[in-house]
């Protein structure tokens, strides 16, 4: 195995931040990401940030069109973005089901009230819906299914034609949520990962019906 040198390491962290700051939206789809500026940003050379973004363009964040930028997450990829969250975000609510604990439930039911608010902005909703299903995967306790989720979550919530959800759809997902929460307060593995499935696939159908409206 060769060994890693310090240039190793600064691209390590480069691709790090740059990927953090990805994954939590603070740079957007559609952003432009120039070398020479993230070099000055970030007080490194332009070597570890190039390592850095062709790592990140193996992961699917960003590509190259006249130059770098933040990935769109194309509607052809849907299938795929669903298919891998119901395999993450599945296994991960049952083991969840196994480890949680009262103060764990009562967060996830505070998520749940708070969707459960008529006069909710979909941006609060929103972030409300993310908050909920990433803390159900940090109460895995695995910090693989962790990592794996956030990708699948950028891809989902970045749509390049981004599809907004009825009242009716919404209430039905807070409705599915409901039932995720009972099951894992309950600690019944098999009910909370066949709860998640059945919340994923039911938004998959809303997801793909509405694109193929367009």
């Amino acid at each position: 195995m060769a060994k890693r040198t310090g240039a190793d390491f600064i691209a390590a962290d480069v691709h790090r931040t740059l990927r953090s700051k990805i994954i939590t939206l603070e740079l957007r789809p559609g952003t432009r990401l120039v070398e020479d500026e993230i070099s000055a940003n970030l007080k490194v050379g332009r070597t570890p940030v190039r390592e850095a973004l062709l790592r990140l363009q193996g992961e699917g964040l960003v590509s190259r069109d006249r130059g770098w930028i933040v990935q769109w997450t194309e509607p052809s990829s849907v299938p795929m973005v669903f298919e891998s969250r119901a395999a993450i975000e599945g296994y991960a609510t049952r083991v969840a089901a196994l480890r949680i604990t009262g103060p764990e439930v009562r967060e996830l039911q505070k998520l749940v009230s708070e969707m459960d608010r008529a006069d909710q902005p979909r941006s609060q909703l929103n972030a409300c819906n993310r908050a909920f299903h990433r803390k159900i995967v940090a109460i895995s306790g695995n910090s693989l299914f962790i990592e794996m989720h956030e990708r699948t979550q950028f891809h989902y919530w970045n749509l390049r034609l981004p599809v907004v959800f009825t009242k009716e759809q919404t209430d039905l997902a807070n409705e599915q949520h409901k039932e995720i929460l009972a099951a894992l307060a309950a600690g019944d593995a098999d009910a909370a990962e066949g709860a998640a499935r059945k919340h994923i696939e039911s938004t998959f159908t809303i997801v793909r019906e509405a694109l193929e409206g367009l």
